[in-house]
């Protein structure tokens, strides 16, 4: 115990030890004691704090008074009853109310995170309009449109390598092609679909049709023109007629705050979110796409992604369970017997965002019924309740191909991402309720995504996007 780490050591657990007893003290309204403690506390700091200064071990010399002064209060501590169960026992009740009151604050910061996230800017809104005002008051932007899809048989060559994207957000998807194609070294090769909504069609072909992307070829379609997207044939669409479905998603009542605000939000019924289930029938010509979610950044060339061999599966997708969260028991409801019958708990998640699909084995797996499958047993929420990607994992279940961690890089939308991960990754993923074209975006990440953004361009000064 004379040894100078020893002292140390003694010294720093003591302050420990006084700092417990200061909690309980002030708990006990004993005031006066806190405040002998605290003093002592910091006596004893400033000796250590001294000592690493100089770069040299604490004596015991130096240790006596300060060890012998603390040693007393310590034994006063217990004499007034602060003893280690007494100790524990107030400390568990402190930790409880203080769990509890993180989680009233957790609760109201994820509501008002989720409200921000749902919000469309102004900036954004005033795009469209202009967007849509500039497409049918200009002919010439018809015109060019129509030129280009001239170029039908480019958008059926299974020898270029073909992306599609689906989404309402004009300036998200702007992003998406611009930062694929100037990564790109072959842009002549380079196809991309891009699906709307009739909200957003005029304003999406627009943008599309002024803008020259180094001349890669451009489709954009509306959802409402296939035909085959109707209540008998979509799950998610003959959900939407139900009147509990309606009033789950879009009462505005609050289920006595049994289910989180999360996994209330009707954009989990969008079809442009559930359209990725549909990719063969949008495309019935086409053998293999990339599909990229509207929050992705791409700053590599992705030619690479088309020439992999997925053996036989229909999903090329980077996994994500580098820990228990990303499992398959997280994201379903393992007490439903169907759920825990045919799926192992401890399977490994895999991201949406960005996907390379073998049509030709989709089709021949008829993988598109096995998602109406699980979509029908899931009418009543029981079997999961967020998104796409439990129907995703449940659908590609075995049909899944692990891809490169490196192709696409999560988390930017929501956690602090390694800086080497971002460096290496082909696609960085903006998941997460921070999205970059909002108020709420991570700072740090926010270049990497707006430096694919002409602000100078004279549509976006107008609507003070900057």
């Amino acid at each position: 115990m004379l040894s100078p780490n020893s002292v140390t050591r003694q010294l720093s657990d003591q302050i420990s030890l006084a700092k417990a007893f200061v909690v309980i003290a002030k708990e006990s309204s004993n005031i006066q004691f806190a405040w002998e403690l605290s003093a002592q506390i910091r006596n004893s700091q400033v000796l250590l704090s001294s000592v690493a200064s100089r770069r040299a071990p604490l004596t015991t010399t130096e240790s006596e008074t300060a060890i012998r002064d603390m040693a007393l209060l310590l034994f006063n501590a217990q004499q007034l009853h602060y003893d280690s169960a007494t100790m524990i026992m107030r400390l568990k009740t402190k930790i409880q109310i203080l769990e509890e009151q993180v989680g009233v604050v957790s609760e109201k910061s994820s509501k008002y995170g989720q409200i921000a996230a749902e919000e469309i800017p102004k900036g954004l809104y005033c795009l469209g309009i202009r967007l849509t005002t500039e497409w049918f008051g200009n002919s010439n932007l018809r015109r060019r449109m129509n030129e280009r899809m001239q170029i039908e048989t480019k958008l059926r060559d299974n020898s270029l390598y073909h992306f599609c994207v689906f989404s309402d957000n004009i300036l998200a998807t702007s992003v998406v092609v611009n930062s694929t194609t100037l990564n790109s070294k072959n842009p002549d090769m380079v196809v991309f679909h891009l699906i709307t909504d009739e909200i957003n069609y005029a304003a999406m072909k627009a943008w599309f049709s002024m803008n020259t992307f180094r001349g890669v070829t451009i489709e954009v379609q509306k959802f409402e023109d296939f035909k085959w997207l109707n209540a008998s044939y979509v799950p998610v669409l003959k959900q939407l007629q139900d009147s509990e479905t309606q009033s789950y998603y879009f009462s505005g009542h609050n289920n006595d705050g049994q289910t989180p605000i999360k996994f209330r939000n009707p954009k989990y019924l969008s079809m442009l979110n559930h359209l990725r289930f549909y990719i063969p029938e949008v495309f019935p010509a086409l053998e293999k796409v990339v599909f990229l979610d509207d929050d992705v950044v791409v700053q590599k060339d992705l030619y690479g992604l088309f020439s992999i061999d997925l053996n036989s599966n229909v999903n090329g997708a980077v996994e994500t369970c580098m820990e228990t969260f990303h499992r398959y028991h997280k994201y379903l409801n393992y007490s439903h017997p169907l759920i825990r019958e045919h799926f192992d708990p401890d399977a490994c998640g895999w991201a949406f965002g960005m996907n390379v699909f073998d049509l030709v084995e989709w089709r021949k797996r008829n993988v598109t019924e096995i998602y109406h499958y699980w979509q029908e047993k899931n009418v009543d929420r029981t079997l999961w309740k967020l998104g796409t990607l439990p129907p995703g994992l449940l659908t590609f279940y075995g049909l899944t191909e692990p891809l490169d961690p490196s192709w696409h890089v999560l988390g930017l939308g929501y956690t602090n991402v390694d800086h080497h991960l971002i460096e290496r990754g082909a696609v960085l993923h903006f998941n997460g309720n921070s999205k970059p074209w909002l108020k709420i975006g991570m700072e740090k990440y926010k270049s990497l995504w707006e430096k694919y953004v002409d602000y100078s361009h004279p549509l976006l000064q107008r609507c003070n996007l900057h």
